[in-house]
């Protein structure tokens, strides 16, 4: 099975920004080394807790620091954006870095309402339209559009003879429905706990239609994964985590992802411990042998070809370590 590590950039409470962006290089080429098939990086818009809004960026700066692994976006927010300017970034980086580029797209906002508003400022983001650049996107990359298109002659430069592998991001039965019908490969994120992703992700394999992207579906779970020699050890890593996503989930701002001092400190509530419980059960944490039982398992009832990993953990030694021992649990060839 292909794993792949899926990074958000969050910023560790103590460090800076700078030290985030270091450690965000250092993470890829530890995966790199370990055998890890792909590097993403997601777009988040008006958050302080967070290092990094454009994963173009990151992904020139990360690709050129590795050496094998494939760099990608998880994922550019489409709907903000014009399809031929994604594309001439994205075949921009496939020129530099020749096979080894993806390009992770989704129909969310990426932040709250406000940053929406700016990132569309003087225009209008309309979801009801992000088939079609999805498919403006296929034409882009293979310099064919159809001729009845509105943009029949333009060419998104540099032309180049490889392209990035388009893939759509969903957490729901529509992001399915939408990568079945256009023809893409697709990434459910499982780890938002959201349910209906077995049915989802059967629905798009079922319901494929081949395009100028692929001719047989590829899928992919994105899953939140902690590792250690110990369960006791691999929970502990697991719990700056959970206390990122309860106040997420309550709407608070963070300026940073918390420390342990910070978790012990917190003053949780009964209803606050039973959303963590809950966050706990989709959640995939343990010894190498457990999470590499866990994770096969949920590949095999979600029918994924794939397994992107997200694991924020406040220990940037902790989460090298964690994802060397899952990569070593499950026999990923090592440089």
């Amino acid at each position: 099975m292909k794993l792949s590590v899926l990074e958000h950039g969050h910023i560790n409470e103590g460090r800076t920004v700078q030290d985030t962006l270091q450690e965000t290089v250092k993470l890829a080429q530890h995966a790199d080394q370990l055998g890890y098939s792909r590097f993403w990086m997601s777009e988040h818009h008006g958050s302080g807790a967070l290092s990094f809004s454009s994963p173009e960026v990151m992904i020139a700066h990360v690709a050129a620091h590795t050496d094998r692994i494939r760099v990608g976006s998880g994922g550019v927010m489409l709907p903000h954006y014009s399809a031929y300017k994604v594309a001439e970034n994205f075949r921009l980086l496939e020129a530099l870095h020749p096979g080894r580029i993806d390009l992770g797209i989704g129909r969310a906002p990426g932040g709250m309402p406000i940053a929406s508003r700016a990132l569309n400022e003087g225009k209008s983001s309309n979801v009801q339209f992000f088939p079609q650049q999805i498919a403006d996107l296929g034409g882009y990359f293979h310099e064919q559009l159809p001729e009845d298109h509105r943009f029949a002659s333009l060419v998104a430069g540099p032309s180049v003879p490889t392209v990035p592998e388009v893939w759509l991001l969903g957490s729901s039965s529509e992001g399915a429905r939408i990568a079945a019908a256009q023809g893409t490969s697709y990434a459910f994120a499982q780890f938002f706990g959201t349910p209906g992703g077995e049915e989802a992700m059967k629905h798009y394999r079922r319901h494929f239609k081949p395009s100028i992207l692929n001719d047989k579906p590829h899928s992919m779970i994105a899953v939140s994964a902690f590792c250690a020699e110990t369960e006791e050890e691999a929970a502990e890593l697991a719990r700056s985590n959970e206390l990122f996503f309860l106040r997420l989930g309550r709407g608070l701002e963070q300026s940073s992802f918390p420390s342990l001092e910070t978790v012990n400190n917190y003053p949780y509530t009964a209803m606050e411990m039973e959303q963590i419980r809950q966050r706990r059960s989709f959640s995939i944490v343990g010894t190498p042998d457990q999470v590499k039982d866990k994770i096969t398992a949920m590949a095999e009832r979600h029918e994924a070809d794939e397994v992107i990993i997200a694991s924020a953990v406040h220990s940037f030694e902790a989460r090298l370590r964690s994802f060397g021992l899952i990569a070593e649990a499950f026999g990923l060839k090592q440089d």
